[in-house]
């Protein structure tokens, strides 16, 4: 599913409401980015970085005890988690820091909440040779207290936020202003596809190798099509690009899992499917949770990496359309699948991906053992353990 002709757009999702100080610069990265995706020599060196650095393809892992103990369909885990830096951002961000180096850039600026794309980003930048500073909410530099040091160790810098909620939120708002100030030598590598045109694009495209290898991957084990694709989203980049190469598919459910926090009739949750209501906010317009005035919600969830206030527009077109389902899990439910899949096949998985475990034990069980899931394990769990571990009441520290 490709923006339509009317820039950046996905059905009436999407757009560019930015600063006019930004818009020559997006324009340049719009045509550079047509460009170079088409470039045999870029296409050659990103795959190099794909394949020999980051680890891909990833491992299309058959989890046979969850199988068994489910009692449905067979099921597949996309091991994003086993990619270099540990989750499914190093695609992405291979993509964008090489684009800028070409582009002429010296600099890379990027937000994160759980710190996994603010860790990718810091390795990409050592890699290329590039500086790298970083923008996390103070709250998320508190719960992600390794990966902060991560970032630094790699030779970034790293900005704890401490406007609004300090979460995600506000670390893309700093990332933005800063990006303003400084678009002649630095690129800002967007971590999800959400955004001003044509990050949604863009990112998307990056992160679609998931769902191509996948696809390719299940064919040649099973000789089938998966009954359905599962994934978290919060700005949804493991979610569509685990979901982009099945969209034409009919027959595969494309399943998203939102952070409904401490529930959807409460306050506290990140469910922007769910709760959301439609809105323009960080240059796109989406579905975003906001309060009765229209203003951008405060939202909550135990996961640092998917509690952000609104969703990706290809997100939002797939769900008007009913082409994506999403539905919302508890902080409850994906402590509980976490513990789960650690417990059934050995993997600690990250908070943000135990949601997607979660919605599959009770998918799984409805379907026929000659189907098949796929559940996209967008990445590892080592930076959540001491925060599950103080959730269930232990006395833990980093």
């Amino acid at each position: 599913m490709m923006a339509d002709k009317k820039r950046g757009r996905f059905g009436d999702f999407g757009g560019q409401y930015i600063p006019e100080t930004l818009m020559n610069e997006l324009l340049d990265l719009e045509v550079s980015y047509n460009h170079y995706r088409q470039d045999a020599a870029f296409n050659a060196e990103l795959k190099e970085l794909l394949d020999n650095y980051a680890g891909r393809p990833s491992l299309l892992y058959y989890a046979a005890r969850m199988t068994a103990d489910l009692g449905g369909a067979k099921v597949y885990l996309k091991r994003e988690d086993l990619n270099h830096t540990g989750s499914h951002k190093i695609n992405n961000v291979l993509g964008q820091t090489l684009l800028a180096k070409k582009r002429g850039k010296t600099r890379v600026i990027a937000e994160t909440g759980a710190g996994q794309h603010g860790v990718a980003a810091a390795t990409a930048a050592a890699l290329l040779g590039m500086e790298c500073e970083v923008f996390m909410g103070k709250e998320d530099t508190e719960r992600q207290v390794l990966n902060v040091y991560r970032m630094e160790l790699l030779g970034a810098r790293v900005n704890a936020v401490t406007s609004g909620t300090q979460t995600l939120k506000d670390a893309v708002n700093e990332a933005m202003r800063e990006w303003v100030s400084r678009v002649d030598d630095t690129h800002y590598v967007l971590g999800s596809v959400m955004g001003p045109h044509p990050f949604p694009t863009m990112v998307r495209d990056f992160q679609a190798v998931i769902s191509a290898e996948a696809r390719e991957q299940l064919l040649e084990r099973e000789g089938t099509l998966p009954a359905a694709v599962i994934a978290c989203v919060g700005g949804g980049s493991n979610a569509i690009g685990m979901f982009y190469n099945f969209i034409g598919d009919k027959n595969v459910r494309l399943v998203g899992c939102e952070a409904a926090g401490r529930g959807i009739n409460t306050s506290q949750h990140a469910a922007t499917i769910a709760k959301g209501e439609l809105g323009v906010f960080h240059g796109m317009k989406s579905y975003f949770c906001q309060d009765e005035y229209g203003q951008i919600a405060p939202v909550y969830s135990l996961s640092a990496g998917l509690d952000y206030p609104g969703i990706g527009p290809e997100h939002a077109y797939l769900h008007q359309t009913g082409r994506a389902e999403y539905y919302p899990v508890t902080d409850d439910e994906a402590v509980a699948g976490f513990e789960y899949l650690a417990q059934t096949e050995g993997i600690i998985a990250a908070i943000e991906s135990a949601h997607a475990i979660a919605y599959a034990q009770k998918l799984v069980p409805t379907l026929s053992a000659k189907q098949c899931v796929v559940i996209c394990l967008s990445g590892r769990g080592d930076k959540d353990v001491a925060a599950i571990a103080r959730y269930r009441g232990r006395n833990v520290h980093e």
